[in-house]
């Protein structure tokens, strides 16, 4: 179990931290934390806004108990609500604390720096260990699972979408010929596996099976379902004046979230529409990109 001592900063804190606060000085003012992972945005926000209160929610129970921990080390757990939940279930976490809108909200997406850092679960290339991939390790569904599984159209489909991998088919025609024989169990396996299919001359920078982990990732965890699932229940419970603050790190991510909050930034109605009737106004008001 990671030390909650030790937890190192995470990227861009003080850029998340300055555009969230303006929207949780007032007092009572509700932020939610999305992704909670060890809680080193949602520390951050708190110390920088004493009226605020938090909401907390992630579906790694290992990091919500690391993170509660944190908070009360810091002395800010009377205004912290960890819950455990995945961030689909955003309008239900709220309905159960009676919470109608809130001020503020934050989404990091992606692994955790827990996730990243332990190596137990096959998020990694870099280190040998079973091919879990779970973010909430009470769900059925593992990357090994989906290795002995799936079929070869359904493996070529998630490495195409999800990895944007350009040898899907050969990885995927490589993967169904092994499994006949012998298990895909850990991430060793599957590395040494891409290593020799896909050509020399041809790699990415880095290492070769990093768009199949992604892939893997994404499709074990739902990450981008959810994602779309989340952001119109976000928009929809945002106060006037709210603000929403979400750090993606590749493109699919990227794409998923721009595309929302583009919708977000125009007037829903025909070009010679003379007067805009307000429920079609624009809700969004774009803080930067």
């Amino acid at each position: 179990m990671a030390d909650v001592t030790t937890i190192h900063q995470p990227v861009l804190l003080d850029d998340c931290v300055d555009l969230v606060a303006p929207a949780l000085a007032k007092p009572g003012a509700t932020a939610v934390d999305c992704t909670l992972g060890l809680a080193g945005h949602s520390t951050a926000f708190l110390k920088a806004c004493p009226e605020a209160r938090l909401i907390g929610i992630d579906r790694d129970t290992e990091a919500l108990g690391l993170a509660t921990e944190r908070m009360r080390m810091e002395g800010l757990s009377e205004r912290f609500i960890p819950v455990h939940a995945a961030f689909d279930e955003f309008a239900q976490v709220l309905d159960d604390q009676s919470i109608d809108r809130v001020d503020a909200v934050f989404m990091d997406l992606g692994l955790s720096s827990l996730q990243i850092d332990e190596t137990d679960r096959g998020f990694s290339y870099s280190h040998d260990a079973p091919l879990d991939m779970r973010m909430d390790v009470s769900q059925p569904l593992t990357a090994e699972r989906i290795l002995a599984e799936y079929s070869y159209a359904d493996l070529v489909r998630i490495f195409r979408t999800y990895g944007e991998e350009r040898f899907s088919k050969q990885i995927a025609r490589e993967i169904v010929r092994r499994r006949e024989t012998e298990p895909l169990a850990t991430s060793g396996q599957l590395n040494r596996l891409v290593d020799e299919v896909v050509p020399q001359a041809h790699r990415p920078a880095g290492n070769p099976a990093k768009r199949v982990f992604q892939a893997l990732r994404i499709e074990v965890n739902g990450e981008l379902d959810k994602l779309a699932g989340t952001l119109p229940q976000i928009a929809n419970r945002l106060a006037v004046g709210g603000r929403l603050v979400v750090e993606s790190y590749h493109s699919l991510e990227d794409k998923t979230v721009k595309s929302f909050m583009n919708q977000g930034l125009k007037a829903d109605v025909p070009p010679d529409m003379p007067v805009v009737p307000p429920d079609m106004m624009p809700f969004f008001k774009e803080l930067t990109r």
